[in-house]
């Protein structure tokens, strides 16, 4: 048994479509949903599983919890065929979908965490303890008793996550987890994601438009596009196969000359004769402190910020460079 929590080689998945031809034919067409696909994720690892929409990544996660059926390729989640042994594997998963619930609509929030414990079969001192951690780290205490559809969405979703997790899962996937939530309640979403990481081992797999949260809980990312997956690797990786740069941005103590001629920088502009100077740099190339020292030898610096490159527009680019057949494989 592979000691990966997801061990995927090949794996492919086609949909047949019929197409209205004429008035009175059909045309039958394959859709290639998922494209010889092959990744591992290790115990304890948080993966960010992004692309645009129609990229692969539902199809994807449907065949790693068993609700689809692989056309082709070698499938393993926590060692377990994902349809042949799918009952097994619920146990040791939790899926979270930002636009769908697995909670009783019209019962009590506490309700629904004890109908889950015993279609989990915890022991009832079990799942009284899961229950009065969950609530005290997602801050639920006072929503226990209130209808799941009186709850508003921070609520909820911190109310769907609790969920997923109530049986200690190997593998937690999370579909948009914090989907039009405020920034208050990402920040305690995120927060408790990295501590049952840190605390318990448990592997994320996330998939989100959202990258704040990609960049905030997760050290590797995959991208799909059209099926296929076209990086893998770190965020500040995904940045350098496009060439994204990082930008520091000095403020000066007096007017200043453009930098323009600093040694692994392109100076992006200038403001204030000079004072504030916006400088791209790449970090294969040179570092943040070296171009600061650079700086500070024709300058007194009275302060400094640094812009890291827009992750969307970093996929963005990614995309356009598949498609150009630039990207190297």
């Amino acid at each position: 048994m592979s000691g990966a929590i997801i061990d995927i080689e090949g794996l492919t998945r086609t949909f047949a479509l019929s197409k209205k031809e004429g008035r009175w034919r059909r045309r039958r067409e394959l859709l290639t949903a998922v494209d010889d696909m092959s990744f591992r994720v290790e115990p304890g690892a948080a993966v960010g599983y992004i692309g645009a929409n129609g990229a692969g990544k539902s199809t994807t996660i449907k065949m790693i919890t068993g609700i689809l059926v692989p056309t082709a390729g070698r499938l393993r989640t926590c060692g377990l065929d994902p349809v042949r042994q799918r009952r097994e594997l619920a146990s040791r998963i939790g899926v979270v979908f930002g636009q769908r619930s697995q909670l009783w609509w019209d019962l009590p929030l506490r309700e629904s965490f004890s109908i889950l414990a015993a279609i989990h079969r915890l022991t009832p001192a079990a799942a009284s303890r899961r229950t009065d951690e969950l609530v005290g780290q997602l801050e639920m205490a006072g929503t226990l008793d209130t209808p799941v559809r009186q709850l508003s969405l921070g609520q909820r979703m911190r109310a769907e996550v609790a969920a997923a997790l109530l049986h200690s899962p190997e593998l937690v996937i999370l579909d948009e987890p914090t989907i039009g939530l405020d920034v208050l309640s990402k920040q305690r979403l995120r927060e408790f994601l990295r501590y049952e990481r840190t605390q318990r081992g448990t592997t994320l797999l996330l998939t989100t438009h959202d990258m704040g949260d990609i960049e905030r809980l997760c050290d590797r990312v995959l991208v799909v596009d059209h099926g296929r997956l076209v990086y893998d690797g770190s965020l500040t990786g995904l940045g350098a196969t496009v060439g994204a740069q990082r930008v520091l941005i000095v403020d000066l103590a007096e007017p200043t000359a453009d930098l323009a001629d600093l040694p692994g920088a392109k100076l992006i502009d200038s403001e204030g004769a000079g004072m504030r100077q916006r400088l791209a740099f790449d970090t294969e190339i040179t570092t943040a402190a070296q171009l600061l020292t650079a700086v500070s030898a024709r300058a007194e610096v009275r302060d400094l910020s640094i812009e890291e490159p827009d992750i969307e527009d970093v996929v963005r680019r990614l995309y356009e460079a598949a498609a150009s057949g630039s990207l190297a494989p």
